[in-house]
């Protein structure tokens, strides 16, 4: 395992206490605008019924306190079992025994009071327990939270309108466009030092050709004239397999936009769609599709890594972007400290994406964090950027 190297100090537990805090103030003001019903009830058979989420979150830090060094029992070891996202998939967690609300947002409390004071005595230096050295389990513990946040987001856009609505409304924003050319060379990928998951390491140097990449992402207007030539209605630019799960499901245009392509539902609302804004609720096989009709290809996520590197790309951050590759492990990948979360997954046909969106909270948004899900996903805040082609490199 390539171990993290930031030294231990006050500053550094501070700022882990921080995003914590953070954490937990973003998840709860996100619950605390949805109905208790809606909290508990099946809003897709791809997510979670949103009160298993905050069970999960719970149990997951209860677990991972539990394994440090001289550390006290778990609160509610029982509840590991129902709250394993490995053991339970999401399909059947609505008919699992969860806690209820109310259950739920108490045992959260508990185990964050817990979480904060383990915190507050941690040593994180190099003499340090495997798990707590440069604070490695409080950043699992925040950075699990900050995703299943997320995830949730998710769940509540694919709910009946009217189930959330947002404080503040979501604005993605119009980018400059133009292509970027990114020298051939030896580019550095994944991560060095801070918090990251095992898929991101060890970092190393992989070699690419010269090749160009798009600084701003496919934007809704791009999109629209997609649509309007054809593009769902022609298998020329489709693979075979994203050909047939389009004509299989019926797939006409991006999900949550409306017929006359002018609009999408966010939420609770129908909003007018900006021309300039980035394309949102794409699946990799529309990505593919469309890049093809539009004469370019999807970037690898290595190409993605070192433009967004060399401060090629634009606005990033606002949407997850596809790529061309499959999650796999890098050269010399070790699982720790939590084997379920990456390596299970390598070599299921799985696409990587990159960037963060405008649900990620600010730990995720590092350059080298790789999502991944199936190609025909949709409900991901995701949208697209293009590289040149091979021969236009």
């Amino acid at each position: 395992m390539q171990t993290l190297t930031a030294p231990r100090s006050a500053h550094q537990a501070d700022a882990i206490a921080s995003r914590l805090i953070a954490a937990r103030r973003r998840v709860l003001g996100l619950v605390a605008d949805v109905a208790e019903a809606d909290l508990e009830r099946v809003h897709s058979p791809l997510m979670s019924p949103l009160v298993w989420d905050l069970g999960h979150i719970a149990a997951f830090a209860d677990l991972w306190l539990s394994r440090r060094e001289d550390a006290p029992p778990p609160l509610r070891p029982e509840l590991f079992a129902l709250y394993d996202a490995t053991e339970t998939p999401r399909a059947e967690r609505g008919t699992l025994p969860m806690l209820r609300t109310e259950e739920a947002l108490a045992y959260m409390a508990a185990i964050h009071d817990r979480t904060l004071e383990a915190l507050a005595h941690a040593d994180f230096g190099p003499a340090a327990a495997p798990l707590d050295r440069d604070g490695l389990m409080f950043g699992l513990i925040a950075e699990h939270e900050e995703q299943h946040t997320e995830t949730m987001l998710q769940c509540l856009q694919l709910a009946a309108p009217g189930t959330y609505a947002p404080r503040t409304p979501v604005e993605l924003q119009p980018v400059a466009r133009g292509i970027a050319r990114v020298e051939a060379g030896h580019h550095r990928i994944g991560a060095v030092r801070g918090f990251s998951y095992d898929n991101e390491r060890p970092a190393h140097r992989r070699e690419l050709p010269a090749f160009g990449i798009h600084r701003a992402p496919v934007s809704n207007g791009e999109w629209r004239v997609f649509v309007e030539e054809g593009g769902y209605r022609d298998p020329r630019w489709w693979t075979a397999e994203g050909w047939a799960w389009r004509a299989t499901n019926a797939i006409e245009r991006p999900q949550f936009w409306a017929e006359d392509l002018r609009s999408s539902r966010v939420f609770d609302a129908e909003r007018p769609l900006v021309d300039g804004a980035p394309v949102l609720h794409v699946s990799a096989h529309e990505a593919d599709a469309f890049a093809h009709w539009a004469g370019a290809r999807l970037p690898t996520e290595f190409e993605w890594e070192a433009a967004a590197r060399a401060g090629a790309l634009d606005g990033v951050g606002q949407v997850w972007e596809w790529t061309a590759s499959e999650f796999a492990g890098y050269p010399g990948f070790v699982a720790y400290p939590y084997p379920e979360y990456s390596a299970v997954f390598f070599g299921g046909g799985y696409r990587v994406l990159r960037g963060a969106s405008w649900a990620s909270s600010p730990g995720t948004h590092r350059l080298s964090f790789r999502n991944w899900d199936h190609p025909q996903r949709r409900q991901i805040f995701a949208g697209v950027r293009l590289a040149t082609p091979e021969e236009d490199r």
